[in-house]
């Protein structure tokens, strides 16, 4: 059985596949946090901004085998005949609570490329044609190779340089976005700063709150 918060379809709003059109599917639930604010202050990861709880959001749901979830996943995208490869991207709450090889194979048969957003903390099934880790302070990392490893910056205790030596093919900083705007402006100069200063990583705007789109 997989739970489901919500899937949709849209573009790929930051790091490497920035602009991709995308079917995105957030599993619920978390292993850092509960996803409740009375729990925000003792959990493992403190900055999400993200509802990941239950299975009410759009197109989310429980569904009861790889086949069923994979279907749902394929109705999403554009019955569109080009040569676009369809791309799904899995995420949550942590994806890798639920994300397992019978799904990447289903979605495999109808010829979709697997992307996987992860805290970095599980170890993931084999299949993944994409995996995006991301690190939430000093959670120990089970993945320390992938395509890209995307840091919300800044972090006291997950400074750029704890991971510089991993292998990862694209090395991101995403400034944290934080409320009120004038103070998100001041980690983009941050975060801007050290990339200049660390040709290793690139910057990553969030392109869909830019632009407006989910």
């Amino acid at each position: 059985m997989y739970h489901v918060k919500e899937a949709f379809y849209t573009l790929q709003g930051e790091g490497a596949q920035a602009g991709r059109a995308s079917v995105f599917c957030r599993f619920s639930g978390c292993n850092l946090w509960s996803g409740r604010e009375a729990d925000r202050a003792t959990a493992k990861c403190t900055f999400c901004d993200t509802d990941f709880i239950g299975t009410n959001g759009l197109n989310g749901g429980k569904f009861a085998d790889a086949n069923a979830l994979a279907e749902h996943i394929v109705s999403l995208w554009p019955e569109i005949n080009n040569k676009a490869t369809p791309y799904v991207v899995f995420t949550g709450g942590e994806p890798l609570l639920q994300l397992d090889e019978a799904l990447i194979e289903a979605l495999h048969s109808h010829r979709f490329e697997v992307a996987v957003e992860t805290n970095g903390t599980l170890a993931p099934p084999a299949g993944i044609d994409w995996l995006c880790v991301s690190p939430k302070g000093n959670n120990p990392l089970a993945v320390t190779q992938g395509d890209e490893l995307k840091l919300v910056f800044p972090q006291t205790d997950a400074p750029p340089e704890q991971f510089s030596g991993f292998s990862f093919t694209h090395f991101y900083l995403q400034p944290m976005d934080l409320a009120p705007l004038n103070k998100t402006a001041s980690t983009v100069a941050q975060a801007t700063a050290y990339c200049m200063a660390n040709p290793q990583w690139r910057l990553s705007l969030q392109i869909h709150k830019l632009a407006g789109f989910d």
